[in-house]
């Protein structure tokens, strides 16, 4: 479990997420929604330990992430950037960048983590594309790639980072399932999406951001109550067979 205590934090001086208190539980899907530049990524960055908070606490399984080596917190908590680079190197060499945490040094690959990646590279989808260098793959491909570099990593508690960008609709579907196993095996997986219905729909709870606060959190029919999605995003939320999203003041 992950729990965010009053935690601020940014760039610099900058606090781009500000006093945010949070709970994501092992075994569910968390969904961070809100506009451009509220501070999602920020907020992921700060938790897995990329940046450092300038107030609050972060406590993994109950434990300070500041008391945390960065190999313990590499072994406990994975996670995927929005933005990535595409080495010359192959998928698989890739992927068994995710067992990193877990090696000695020199690196030495076992058989357990070839076994590992392996699995993490078929439940992603791109096990057929194993040995084709990254740059030579498209988007969707690469994304996929990443994914399974994250599994491989094998961590009790996942940040996904506008995982489904890239993805047409068959593979976002795809990747929504993935999550969902996450989710039984009982990891804690926090997940910022754009599509809102996919997160109304999917997740167990949501933290609604909006200027690095957070508005509303809770179970999806709660937060429609609240109207902190209305609030984040300036939209109107009207409810036929499904939810459509208009500009504010507009049916």
């Amino acid at each position: 479990m992950i729990e965010l205590n009053n935690l601020s934090g940014g760039y610099g001086r900058a606090a781009v997420t500000k006093n945010v208190s949070l709970t994501i539980p092992n075994g569910k899907i968390t969904a961070i929604i809100g506009a451009n530049g509220c501070g999602k990524s920020t907020l992921l960055k700060l938790i897995c330990g990329q940046l450092k908070p300038s107030g609050g606490e972060i406590l993994i399984d109950g434990k300070p992430l500041s008391g945390l080596s960065r190999a313990e917190a590499a072994k406990s908590i994975s996670y995927l950037p929005q933005s990535r680079t595409a080495p010359d190197i192959s998928v698989e060499a890739l992927v068994l960048h995710g067992r990193f945490p877990w090696l000695g040094y020199p690196r030495v690959y076992r058989a357990e983590d070839r076994a590992v990646t392996e699995s993490a590279m078929e439940k992603a989808g791109i096990l057929h594309k194993r040995r084709e260098a990254l740059p030579r793959l498209s988007g969707g491909e690469r994304q996929k790639a990443y994914i399974a570099m994250t599994l491989a990593q094998n961590t009790s508690h996942a940040l996904l980072d506008e995982p489904t960008a890239y993805l047409d609709i068959a593979h976002q579907l795809e990747f929504i399932e993935l999550t969902e196993l996450l989710k039984r095996e009982g990891k804690a997986v926090a997940v910022v999406l754009h599509d809102i219905n996919m997160a109304l729909e999917r997740a167990d709870s949501l933290a609604v951001l909006k200027n690095g606060e957070v508005l509303a959190a809770g179970g999806p029919e709660e937060i429609l109550r609240t109207g902190a999605i209305e609030n984040a995003f300036g939209v109107k939320i009207s409810k036929y067979p499904q939810i459509v999203f208009s500009k504010a003041g507009q049916l």
